[in-house]
């Protein structure tokens, strides 16, 4: 598995704790956000990050920025792109299992590094449930083809 993660301004030094997380676990990354005391708007953070997800060379990714809502709205303009805001366990583990999310959006205003990371864990071991969901994903796909 392979994942983007990219922040804007308000998320370099969660997205620097999550890294560490992901380089401990062997988890493969594109890092694609900006550094400390740099500035960048989220929705060209999110449309960079999300075109790795889109073009296949990443599986999954993880979006940054104060609350993780400006990301989340701009990502899922993307389409084929199923960004979900989360902050809490429940919502991160089923919004990949039941959704079919393939982008994880944080605050860092919002969600300390702790509780960042085992959303991040959450997201990237829980897979699809398929099924009865499909139908519902499908649906989505044909609500974003209409527009």
């Amino acid at each position: 598995m392979k994942i983007a993660i990219g922040c804007d301004h308000a998320g370099p030094a969660l997205k620097s704790e999550i890294l560490a997380h992901l380089d401990e676990k062997g988890v493969e990354y594109i890092d694609l956000g900006i550094q400390e005391g740099e500035k960048a708007d989220y929705p060209d953070k999110a449309k960079e990050v999300c075109g790795k997800v889109i073009s296949g060379e990443c599986d999954l990714a993880v979006l940054i920025c104060g609350t993780g809502i400006g990301m989340s709205m701009s990502a899922n303009k993307i389409k084929g792109i199923r960004a979900a805001c989360c902050s809490d366990y429940f919502s991160a583990k089923y919004t990949r299992a039941h959704n079919d999310a393939n982008v994880l959006c944080i605050g860092a205003r919002v969600v300390g590094a702790g509780l960042a990371i085992e959303l991040v864990d959450v997201f990237l071991e829980t897979e699809f449930e398929g099924g009865r969901h499909q139908r519902r994903i499908d649906k989505i796909a044909a609500i974003e083809a209409e527009s």
